[in-house]
């Protein structure tokens, strides 16, 4: 039967049509349906017919000095409205009618670069951007596309170069990443000496950081007054706040994706800087001219030295230090070929004299292959290493005991891209994790007796992901449309123990058996969906509305004491007890530039549901507890808010002026009585300002001014004598703020004037900074004790840093 036999159309008196396709017969309601169906068809086979008359036209952008990729490069036509954006292999691929183009590439801090083509064929087209310079006043004729933050899809994310945070003032000298993120909308810092940071109400421990595509577990240095970001060798950064791309998963708040710098390709340097409590030195360079070169960095603070002066012995004999080391090397082995290695080893050590001490550390490694198949199709495949260890050890008079806690993560990933059509890119891909969490190994001793050696439960297991997204503009880019589906699945594997507990008593739960996991065997399965979606409707050309909605699910997270300053919180997965964290989250903003595009707005509100999540019952026990789970309680939590942003990113004088308004709240069976409390990261009022201001070529001025709502605490207000001890009784969760942080700081950069630059190579600057220029004491963390006048009830006193702080650091390049 041929296909117009089956095509046939009958019944018009009913107005219906009914075709008759390999023996089947389908019934379609409407006349008027198959019209759609017909205008659909023509419209689809138009776009086959344009994509048949179109060339591709793509390649690289790197750095004209170093020969680095540069990735977020805006590649666009301004006679037209497409353009796109670099990769993170500094990648581009434009679909492009036949006939000539002007094309045009701009990026912050560089120079923007024209190219004029006659596109007959596919084609290729690698350029090379030089840098603006370092005057601020330069950038105003470079930059990002200008209204780069009205066209993209993208909102509640933020893109970083490392040139901006290094003009930021800085803690005691030490350019840090992380604290330059707790300034933006949304994001909130954790106080005074933290670098830990919460998005839009979620925990610190739901929050992906990524170094080179290597989780980093604890991100912090020196009991989290620094990061263990070394500024010198990071090239951007990326924050996701909400419509978070489905090729990540496994946190509910936020991505952090940090990215190390590649090495000169072309010429040997050296960067560096000498402060106060800290040196540092990055050296890069060729490996082989044009097609490999290696980054080398080290970090290391010296405030131990100082206490070898003290007349006190045991400070003397105190080691209080950390350090750090990155490395990377890139292959290009040929033109659809490259190879990323790199890694990194950080380490605290902290020794109270010859009594007690501990220290911890991350090491990670990362293998990338990158693949360009074709103009359309390209891909990367990654294998990664993480690790963090933990350790505690202690000798006090005749006991003696030692800690030794560690998590692995090795990633096996793979992630393509594919361009279907001018206005239209497919990315897909799949990962497989294997966890290994051990709370760890406790050994003690006390005098001549035997050891006792205690090796806690270890959670061991495979989370897999498969990703699928879809990127597509409509009605000449006036509407465009991200949308994708992430689905993960995570395995609890033995070794290891679980047990099931006597429930009856919310307050309290008793074991009531075990069963021992044997090695390799799958024992519970978790699944779930995750759709991503987001639009941007532009309204005129400085205008635009955007929306995102994003399912994550959390399938290993941390047990923390909010009294806890130590790195010790301890890290367990999903079980017969715990089930995934689910967080949906909706977000709409409106984003407007203002005088001719100078001026960057935006606001956003946002709604975040949350379920299962845990938190500890009052007293709960997490430091060697075989029993961890039975100190866990679960329910659901909401977080809302509104996030206000004004930048300037050009001219003389920019900066940027954020401010959050927010509510974070929980509801746990077991925690408070059943009621709903406040989160620990609820705070109702943020408010950031960061500005610089080019005084000459020579002198640059920076401030911050902060203000937040005082964090949520439970306070104590009596004790009770409970099984042969004492414990306390404590008001509602939450129900008690510190005072309102705020704080200022300045800085001043000096940047000397260097005869015979082209020649000599040598540049360096001088940078004076005073941290909390006013001396605020912002309360850190809060202690209870009790007064002999006032037996029985609590007194809280507050740990803060004074102020001012000032730092001066020589910073070099040559």
């Amino acid at each position: 039967m041929d296909i117009t036999s089956c095509l046939k159309a009958t019944n018009v008196a009913n107005n219906l049509s009914l075709f008759k396709i390999s023996g089947k017969i389908f019934k379609l309601i409407h006349q008027s349906v198959n019209k759609i169906i017909i205008s659909i068809l023509i419209f689809t086979l138009s776009i086959f017919t344009s994509i048949s008359q179109t060339y591709k036209l793509s390649g690289t952008v790197r750095d004209a000095e170093t020969g680095e990729l540069l990735p977020g490069v805006n590649v666009f036509l301004p006679e037209k409205v497409n353009g796109t954006v670099t990769n993170i292999d500094g990648f581009y691929s434009l679909t492009l009618s036949p006939g000539r183009h002007n094309v045009t590439f701009s990026y912050i801090g560089y120079e923007r670069e024209e190219k004029r083509i006659n596109l007959e064929s596919d084609e290729s087209l690698n350029v090379r951007m030089r840098s603006a310079g370092i005057r601020l006043s330069e950038v105003t004729v470079t930059g990002e596309r200008s209204n780069r933050n009205v066209e993209e899809t993208e909102m509640s994310t933020v893109t970083l170069n490392i040139e901006t945070i290094k003009n930021i003032p800085a803690f005691l000298g030490e350019v840090d990443v992380l604290r330059t993120i707790q300034l933006l909308p949304g994001v909130q810092s954790a106080g005074d000496g933290n670098t830990g940071f919460f998005v839009r109400g979620g925990n610190a421990d739901q929050n992906l950081v990524l170094l080179d595509d290597a989780v980093v577990f604890n991100a912090s240095h020196l009991f989290n007054f620094f990061s263990v970001f070394n500024a010198d060798a990071i090239k951007d950064l990326k924050l996701y706040k909400g419509g978070i791309s489905p090729e990540y998963g496994g946190r509910l708040s936020s991505v952090l994706d940090i990215q190390m710098k590649e090495g000169d390709m072309n010429q040997y340097k050296m960067t560096g800087g000498i402060g106060l409590i800290s040196s540092r030195l990055t050296v890069e360079g060729p490996i082989q001219y044009g097609r490999s070169a290696f980054m080398f960095s080290g970090r290391r603070t010296y405030a131990d030295l100082f206490l070898k002066l003290s007349a006190d012995e045991n400070q003397r004999n105190t080691q209080l230090f950390f350090y750090d080391l990155n490395g990377k090397m890139n292959y290009v082995l040929n033109d659809k070929n490259r190879l990323f290695i790199s890694g990194y080893f950080g380490r605290d050590i902290t020794l109270f004299s010859e009594f007690f001490g501990f220290d911890w550390g991350n090491a990670t490694a990362s293998a990338r292959w990158n693949r360009i198949f074709s103009p359309r199709f390209f891909s990367d495949v990654s294998l990664i290493y993480s690790n963090y260890q933990f350790n505690i050890t202690g000798d006090i008079g005749p006991a003696k005991f030692q800690w030794n806690s560690m998590l692995n993560n090795i990633n096996l990933k793979a992630n393509f891209n594919y361009v279907i059509g001018e206005n239209n890119t497919l990315s897909f891909g799949a990962q497989t994790i294997y966890h290994n969490l051990n709370p760890g190994r406790i050994q003690a001793r006390i005098e001549d007796a035997a050891v006792a050696d205690n090796q806690l439960s270890s959670d061991n297991g495979w989370e897999h992901g498969v990703f699928i997204n879809d990127e597509v503009s409509l009605f000449s880019g006036r509407l465009a449309l991200t949308y994708g589906l992430r689905a993960s699945l995570f395995q609890t594997i033995g070794p290891g123990y679980q047990y099931t507990f006597d429930k009856s008593d919310p307050l309290r739960w008793q074991v009531q058996d075990s069963l021992n996991l044997k090695s390799g065997k799958i024992y519970d399965t978790f699944s779930a969906l995750e759709p991503r979606f987001s639009f941007r409707l532009r309204i005129d050309e400085q205008s635009s509305v955007k929306g995102s909605f994003n399912r994550m699910t959390q399938y290993i997270q941390q047990a923390q004491s909010a009294q806890s300053v130590a790195p010790y919180d301890v890290w367990f997965s999903v079980s017969n007890n715990i089930k995934p964290q689910i967080a949906d989250q909706v977000a709409v903003g409106y984003f407007r530039n203002l005088f001719s595009d100078l001026i960057e707005t935006s606001v956003e509100v946002y709604y975040k549901d949350m379920q299962n999540i845990s938190d500890l019952v009052d007293n709960g026990d997490i430091l060697g507890n075989e029993f961890l789970e039975s100190q866990l309680r679960t329910g659901i939590g909401w977080a809302y808010g509104a996030e206000f942003l004004i930048k300037k990113e050009t001219g003389r004088i920019n900066g940027f002026v954020g401010y959050t308004w927010a509510t974070a709240k929980r509801k746990i069976e077991g925690i408070n009585n059943g009621n709903p409390y406040y989160a620990p990261n609820d705070r109702r009022h943020d408010l950031s300002l960061s500005a610089g201001y080019e005084l000459t070529s020579k002198w640059i001025l920076g401030m911050n001014f902060i203000y937040a709502t005082g964090s949520a605490y439970t306070l104590p207000i009596g004790k009770i004598y409970y099984q042969g001890a004492f414990a306390p009784i404590y008001a509602d969760r939450n129900s008690s703020r510190l005072p309102d942080y705020h704080r200022l700081d300045l800085s001043i950069t000096y940047k000397p004037t260097i005869r015979d630059r082209d020649r000599r190579r040598f540049e360096s600057s001088w940078n004076f900074s005073l941290f909390n220029v006013y001396g605020r004491e912002n309360p850190i963390s809060v202690s209870f004790a009790e007064k002999e006048e006032r037996p029985g009830i609590p007194n809280s006193s507050f740990f803060y840093i004074p102020g001012p702080i000032p730092a001066i650091t020589w910073n070099f390049n040559f």
